[in-house]
């Protein structure tokens, strides 16, 4: 089934290379039919990146302190809190996006700030989860604002990010991957897992369609801040 057109526009604008401003009343003028858009879109990043974090922290999540960067509306909070994670913390650019985000009742705290433009209000080291989902691609997060993800996790815990492999984000994505391997070699963080997921939303286009599936696909990337700390005994 084709996507409706609205849906279509409307992604196509916000993933449209504009200025900052704009893209941001985009984001805001969208908040209200969001959910109901990226449910057409049959779009899996929530689900799939808090399963993966899930899977790879190794102690009950409840008191673990979370930062969900680029939150939009709180969907990935929903999946995060459906698997323990209680302590959470958000930041947007988008005042709707933000205000949607606070009517779910499940972050301790939600702020303003575009990463890449800004330094995230947290103190370092103050995490012991990070997650980027669904914002970095093309025209939106930029990869060298990944260490800034960094500083505010503490040794030890948990990087998630996302990005999707489309034709449109090929390039985007190989330089994130240059900037996560970069980091790793450099001993700052070590990898969990990378997942590649085929249907991780439907395409917007024939274009952007993998191998004339209808859908894009997508990566998780699980990373751990070094320095480890060892396992306990017993």
């Amino acid at each position: 089934m084709r996507l409706p057109a609205g849906v279509r526009e409307r992604v196509a604008a916000v993933h449209g290379g504009a200025a900052l401003p704009e893209r941001l009343r985009l984001y805001d003028g969208w908040a209200a039919r969001y959910e109901q858009d990226v449910a057409a879109l049959e779009y899996r990043a929530p689900q799939l990146a808090a399963a993966s974090l899930a899977f790879a922290f190794p102690a009950p999540p409840a008191e673990a302190r979370l930062l969900d960067v680029a939150c939009g509306t709180g969907l990935v909070a929903r999946e995060l809190h459906r698997r323990g994670f209680r302590c959470l913390d958000g930041v947007d650019g988008s005042a709707g996006m933000l205000e949607r985000a606070r009517s779910t009742g499940l972050y301790r705290q939600l702020r303003p700030c575009v990463l890449g433009r800004e330094p995230l209000p947290a103190p370092a080291e103050h995490y012991d989860a990070v997650t980027v989902v669904g914002a970095l691609g093309e025209g939106q997060v930029p990869s060298a604002a990944v260490p800034e993800l960094l500083r505010v996790t503490k040794p030890g815990g948990f990087l998630c990010l996302t990005t999707r492999s489309n034709p449109s984000n090929l390039r985007y994505k190989a330089e994130l991957e240059a900037t996560l391997e970069g980091l790793e070699r450099q001993g700052a963080w070590r990898k969990v897992l990378a997942q590649e997921v085929e249907r991780w939303e439907r395409a917007t286009s024939e274009e952007e369609s993998t191998q004339g599936t209808g859908y894009i696909s997508g990566v998780v990337y699980v990373y751990r801040k070094c320095p480890v700390p060892p396992l306990e005994e017993g």
